[in-house]
């Protein structure tokens, strides 16, 4: 491990201490640990957004199904996550509750910038209060409203949004192949087959296809989940 400056020790103390050269160094350790999360990848499409993300089942008694990495936030937004994933849980929560509370309030669903910019302005909060700490997850959130979107909120709570792009441990290595061969107007197979392929890449022998979760958030069938059987018709291509 790193030997971190003599100049620094002392400023990771408390969230609300900046160092001397103006770093927040509680979130830095938070982006930190999403970096050693299982990996996740996102991909816009011509009429969709795929999600797939690795489960990283080591323990052979685990029962697969029990662990969730992707989750529905609406009927058209998906969500999943690397990092801790209990931090990532209670963001999904409060993001399901929000779009609930604005489909009661307002008569329609709830857009997927607004749901971004909620759940950032709650980690960003979490940046500045004494006695806190920030949330260590980094969340991919997709959805289809006029059009397909995808973004990634980071534990600082600023947000961006991508075409294609990866999260969590080998997001170096997804993002470069996501670079090389992302087309803008691919098809719903294409963007499966280059997210899993993404991921195999990053993965290496480590890949194990029961451990891939996938959805897929369209204009028509809106946020729906893709089951293994179907998985396996794009793996290996």
């Amino acid at each position: 491990m790193t030997q971190m400056p003599q100049e620094l020790m002392g400023y990771d103390r408390a969230i609300t201490v900046f160092s001397p050269d103006g770093r927040l160094l509680q979130v830095e350790y938070a982006r930190k640990t999403v970096s050693q999360g299982t990996p996740a990848v996102g991909v816009v499409c011509k009429n969709s957004v795929v999600l797939i993300a690795d489960k990283r089942i080591i323990d052979p008694l685990v029962v697969v199904k029990s662990v969730e990495k992707i989750f529905q936030i609406d009927e058209h937004i998906g969500a999943t996550m690397s990092g801790l994933i209990s931090d990532g849980r209670v963001l999904i929560e409060r993001a399901q509750e929000e779009a609930q509370k604005h489909k009661l309030t307002y008569g329609e669903s709830i857009d997927v910038w607004s749901i971004v910019k909620n759940i950032c302005d709650f980690k960003q909060a979490y940046t500045q209060y004494a006695g806190t700490r920030p949330f260590g997850v980094s969340l991919l959130i997709a959805g289809f409203d006029g059009g397909p979107h995808l973004f990634v909120t980071e534990p600082s709570g600023i947000y961006f949004e991508y075409h294609a792009t990866g999260i969590g441990e080998g997001s170096e290595i997804i993002n470069e192949y996501l670079k090389k061969n992302y087309k803008e107007g691919m098809n719903t197979e294409q963007g499966i087959k280059l997210a899993i392929n993404s991921i195999k890449k990053a993965l290496g022998a480590n890949f194990d296809p029961t451990r891939i979760e996938a959805a897929l958030i369209s204009s028509d069938k809106k946020y729906k989940k893709i089951s293994y059987k179907e998985l396996m018709k794009y793996i290996g291509k």
